[in-house]
């Protein structure tokens, strides 16, 4: 029987944040509209919806790691892009610069 993480657990049953099932599965669009709409909704969390909504995908980002495929991995960057613009926040001067930096990265890892 496989065991779960605690990683899993805690992105599975969230207590800031009622995830809905699979939204990390989701295109970027509407992974985005499924991460605010449950940071709006939520009573619990500690910080803005909006660092709530960032922080949920940055940690299943960072959890998963490798085991992430290169087409997911993009999706959720579009995804942080996605809500940055449904929260009408400006993306960090830095992060263009990182992005360059990943997309090239991703691409000397395929060749």
């Amino acid at each position: 029987m496989k065991r779960k993480l605690w990683s899993q657990k805690v992105t599975e049953s969230s207590k800031a944040l009622y995830l809905e099932k699979g939204v990390f599965t989701f295109g970027p669009r509407k992974m985005a509209k499924s991460l605010k709409q449950s940071a709006d909704q939520s009573q619990r969390r500690k910080s803005s919806s909006f660092r709530s909504a960032m922080s949920m995908l940055c940690f299943y980002q960072n959890r998963a790691g490798s085991s992430l495929s290169s087409t997911r991995k993009q999706a959720i960057e579009k995804a942080k892009i996605e809500l940055r613009k449904l929260y009408k926040k400006k993306e960090p001067s830095n992060c263009k610069e990182k992005r360059k930096k990943t997309k090239i990265r991703m691409q000397n890892r395929k060749n």
